[in-house]
């Protein structure tokens, strides 16, 4: 914007006291000032606006107007409102320094002139901005070498001062501009896009977080790439990135609204990229996956690990231990709608819990750096399966499958092999809020192993895991391969009314008399049980005295024609009180 637009602007009311030659002057930005050296806050290209609060004579005039010309302002207004006529010695001082002058009537509110400005710059600005981002959008769509999200994250840094980050559906930090964004602050952005996202709303989506405001934008997935395009509102809110803008979206202009949503688009040409680039380690995880679930023999399983291997860990030159995780993506039907649906329904449910199993397993919080060159996830009608390579210790050349016995417990061990745990704590918060009341995300988790034949073995204790998963309460839920060997496998799998039945025959009488006489039987059952029957250990920790503790189990056995000196009556009491 030039300064003569804004002479010719008559709802502005500026009359021009001097610098007619300087008439075309770009305005960049407008400050309203009453200090005597403003130069701090001046970058150059400002028109200012002053109310002349500095001036108490003559001679204040001339080095106000000098510090305004050092630093590159392009005019003063000075308002009329306060102190009437504008001084004699400040139409001089501007005509020395050849800044551009005029004078703001009184009927103008400086907030009109900053408001008309600022509207103006914005939209030149955007409008400039947006023509760089379609120039740089047609060069990566037209060719390898684009620079990824990073570079229009810069320009919106640079041009608009828009602090901006790309992050996945759990708050991954997938680009920015530099600028870092606290962990905590990714993680509630994403959960409000997902929560924002399942209304079907058109973005972008306003949200505030530890006081700043930030504009939330959808980065769909175009279906371009090796993932289908999802059509169903929940599962696609699931599978999509986000742009975060460190600004109020109320204000913007529509030009400015335009240039982010085509931002988006263009970051969802590199995803695509990035999805396309997955192909070769997806389709040998269908591949393996398929072998598996066929029963095929164990040399053509291995054969498929042995071109697995360098693709998933190029260079590494030893055999890897595998890891398999399941998981699945199930969804009921709206209210009044049809009976609810599972995943194994809605042909949604593999493209979703494959596209948010690679979200989860490239954070190097989960799986360590450099996950998003090794990770293979494939998928059914109903789940998601990865394939997770994890650094072997066999010699160079040694193949998987060959005969080299299963091991569970090698130099990969705990500090290298994938936990539910790490799952869980990367996914919960974000997704909980994206599946709402009516979705479910479980995730399985393997042992590793070394060998085909392991393989094999690993998906099945995979599900099995996400199985043990599904039967705890919660939208998001992940089990690993060692609650297999505990009890907990078992009791999700006990039929309601088998449940039920059992629990009411060895505890009601319990608590019947706990309601009638307070007596606390059934927590002194469960501490005495988890002290191992120790008399004094649990006494110590009920605080009563060991006799005290004797009247009560007595009382307990009396009840329920139980002894609790046998192993078997312990352990019956023990489930029961697990499946209550």
């Amino acid at each position: 914007m030039r300064l003569r637009a804004l002479l010719d602007t008559d709802a502005l009311g500026l009359r021009l006291l001097g610098g007619e030659d300087e008439l075309d002057r770009p305005v960049r930005g407008v400050m309203t000032t009453d200090l005597r050296d403003p130069s701090r806050y001046l970058s150059g290209g400002e028109l200012v606006l002053t109310g002349l609060a500095w001036r108490h004579d003559a001679t204040d005039s001339e080095p106000f107007v000098r510090i305004l010309a050092q630093a590159g302002v392009s005019a003063l207004a000075a308002g009329e409102a306060e102190l009437g006529p504008i001084p004699d010695d400040l139409v001089e001082a501007c005509r020395h320094h050849r800044m551009p002058l005029f004078a703001v009537n009184e009927t103008v509110a400086f907030a009109t002139i900053t408001e008309y400005v600022v509207r103006q710059v914005s939209g030149e600005r955007a409008g400039d901005l947006a023509a760089v981002v379609d120039r740089h959008r047609r060069l990566m769509t037209s060719g390898p070498a684009g620079g990824g999200p990073e570079v229009v994250l810069d320009l919106l840094a640079g041009d608009l001062s828009l602090s901006a980050w790309v992050l996945s559906p759990t708050g991954r930090r997938i680009a920015d501009a530099g600028k870092p964004l606290p962990g905590p602050v990714a993680t509630a952005l994403a959960g409000r896009h997902l929560a924002a996202a399942r209304t079907g709303r058109r973005g972008p989506h306003a949200t505030s977080v530890d006081g700043t405001t930030y504009a939330l934008f959808p980065v769909r997935n175009s279906g371009r790439g090796s993932v289908p395009a999802l059509r169903d509102t929940r599962g696609s809110a699931l599978s999509e990135w986000l742009l975060a803008v460190e600004a109020d979206p109320g204000d913007w202009p529509e030009a400015r609204l335009d240039l982010l949503q085509g931002v988006t688009q263009l970051i969802a040409v590199e995803r695509d990229r990035r999805d396309a680039a997955r192909t070769v380690r997806r389709r040998l995880a269908q591949e393996v996956l398929e072998l598996v679930q066929a029963s095929a023999a164990p040399a053509e399983i291995a054969a498929r690990l042995r071109v697995a291997a360098p693709v998933l860990l190029p260079g590494l030159g030893t055999a890897p231990h595998w890891q398999v995780v399941v998981a699945r993506v199930e969804w009921e039907a709206p209210a009044g709608g049809s009976p609810a649906r599972t995943g194994a329904e809605d042909p949604a449910g593999g493209p979703v819990a494959q596209a948010l199993l690679e979200e989860i397993l490239v954070d190097p919080a989960v799986t360590g750096p450099d996950s998003a060159d090794r990770i293979a996830v494939a998928y059914t009608e109903d789940e998601a399966v990865a394939l997770v390579p994890l650094p072997g210790t066999g010699p160079a050349g040694t193949v998987p499958g060959d005969g080299t016995p299963d091991d569970r417990s090698g130099a990969h061990g705990a500090d290298s092999a994938l936990r539910a745990g790490l799952l869980l704590e990367a996914v919960r918060e974000p997704l909980s809020a994206g599946l709402a009341e009516d979705g479910r995300l479980t995730l399985g988790v393997s042992a590793a192993v070394h060998s085909a034949e392991g393989l094999r073995g690993a998906l099945e204790e995979a599900r099995h895991a996400r199985r043990v998963a599904a039967a705890r309460p919660g939208p998001v839920c992940a089990a690993g391969h060692d609650e297999l060997a505990s009890h907990v496998l078992l009791l999700p799998f006990v039929p309601d009314d088998v449940r039920r039945a059992f629990t009411a025959r060895l505890l009601d009488p319990l608590r019947s008399y706990d309601e009638r006489h307070r007596a606390e039987l059934i927590p002194t059952l469960e501490a005495f049980l988890e002290c191992d029957g120790s008399w004094t250990r649990c006494a110590t920790r009920l605080h009563l005295h060991v006799n005290t503790l004797r009247y009560r189990v007595g009382r307990i056995e009396q009840l329920t024609g139980r002894d609790l000196s046998r192993l078997e009556d312990k352990l019956d009491f023990f489930l029961a009180l697990r499946m209550s």
